[in-house]
């Protein structure tokens, strides 16, 4: 809803556009650091309390924007919202611990497939309410009332019961498989994995013979902040030390190159094929619409493959690969058509995929922050990708997706030679937090 907004009220508040230009990178800078911090505390003090001051301090900063009158205070608005908006990273780490291994990427391609909903239907009801008085302010305050409502949504379900008998089912199943007794003795606390003691039965009720009602101690949530950050940064330096640089490498490589693909595309559009603005949206429109539903087809592909996900990743890139580069060769606007239809099926595939093989070598014990660094990683994509283009922009429109091209096949070629160092299953047990 904001998104497309931002750019235009910054101008309207009077800024230079370098000004606009230093006022929108402070999010995407906040984010940069923050995700990897904010994914491990959600690791240590439990996702519903983490996912809770997300969801409050986000709507305290679309509160503050809705309120910004100036440059400073519109700034202001944005820290807040760059610090603590990590509410679907936090979420996909819920749905990590819930799930099984072999469940993951069907749910997390449905995950994607609602947020994918959202960046459709979101600009079209900003744009809607722009078109009256004060519309920038009324599209800031429904944005902050949304936040709110998911919060009262947090507050109210049932997380305790519904995670504590998701880890004892998961500790009983694996019993067979030589699960180890300091495992099985630990329960997910909130969503965050703590000993079995901090876990209370309560006494069985009169009225239901035989039924045991959950009671939580929030030990972690109240335990002192230098533990917490202690906590914190044992975890980050854990990931930082795990043998993980070839995922994170291709995540970044193949983030920049989808982000060149889309970074000029109407410009290029319109140089190319003389299509209008309008024309260029609806294409856009449908690509978007396409990676929404492409979420639908993960369970499927993964079964396909048999959950081999490095070669089911590996395959995704070589398409991706494939697409940027019939795009920047496309002779004609049906030959762009018939690659975004494709693209926005493999990239979606290919971003479930790597954040499934993190959570594989990284272990759900660390699920928040191995999920906050590979958004860093983005983000690091976010800040180099426009770079990039504006530089590459100076040879060709066609030269932003090149060399998107080069650098998804330099993803392809690591993936070529990492991928026989994992075992079968795509996962390095010495890796595992």
């Amino acid at each position: 809803m904001i998104l497309p907004l931002l750019s235009h009220h910054v101008k309207a508040l009077g800024a230079s556009p370098t000004v606009a230009g230093i006022v929108g990178s402070t999010y995407g800078i906040l984010q940069l650091f923050s995700s990897t911090v904010v994914g491990s505390w959600s690791d240590v003090v439990g996702r519903r309390y983490s996912l809770l001051t997300c969801l409050l301090l986000s709507a305290l900063g679309y509160s503050l924007l809705g309120m910004s009158t100036s440059i400073a205070l519109f700034v202001l608005a944005r820290i807040p919202v760059g610090l603590f908006k990590h509410s679907l990273s936090i979420c996909r780490a819920l749905l990590s611990d819930l799930v099984s291994e072999s469940e993951r990427p069907l749910v997390m391609g449905h995950f994607n497939a609602a947020s994918s909903v959202g960046f459709i239907l979101g600009p079209v009801v900003g744009g809607y309410l722009t078109e009256h008085e004060g519309g920038f302010y009324t599209s800031s305050f429904t944005c902050a009332a949304i936040f709110v409502i998911n919060a009262g949504l947090v507050w109210m379900l049932p997380w305790s019961e519904t995670l504590a008998e998701r880890s004892e089912i998961h500790c009983s199943n694996n019993t067979s498989k030589g699960c180890h007794d300091n495992f099985c003795s630990k329960s997910v606390h909130n969503g965050s994995h703590v000993n079995s003691h901090h876990l209370v039965l309560a006494e069985t009720e009169p009225d239901s013979p035989g039924k045991h009602h959950l009671r939580w101690r929030d030990v972690s949530l109240l335990q002192p902040a230098w533990r917490q950050l202690s906590s914190v940064g044992s975890k980050i330096h854990m990931v930082a030390s795990s043998d993980m640089w070839d995922l994170f490498l291709v995540r970044l490589l193949m983030a920049i190159a989808i982000m060149l693909y889309y970074s000029n595309f109407s410009l290029a559009m319109e140089e190319r094929f003389s299509l209008k603005p309008k024309t260029t949206g609806y294409l856009i429109s449908y690509s978007s619409t396409l990676g929404a539903l492409a979420g639908f087809l993960v369970g499927p592909v993964t079964q396909l493959y048999r959950n081999n996900m490095p070669a089911l990743l590996l395959h995704s890139t070589v398409l991706t690969c494939s697409l940027i580069f019939l795009y920047a060769a496309a002779p004609s606007v049906w030959q762009v058509l018939l690659t975004s239809t494709f693209f926005a099926i493999s990239t979606t595939i290919g971003r479930t995929c790597i954040t499934d093989l993190e959570l594989q070598r990284g272990g759900v014990q660390a699920s928040g922050t191995l999920i906050g660094a590979g958004q860093s990683v983005t983000a690091v994509g976010r800040v180099l990708a426009p770079l990039l283009s504006g530089l590459a922009q100076e040879f060709s429109p066609c030269g932003p997706p090149s060399l998107g091209v080069v650098l998804a096949m330099a993803a392809v070629g690591l993936l070529l030679i990492r991928i026989p160092k994992w075992d079968g299953r795509g996962m390095s047990k010495t890796t595992k937090l």
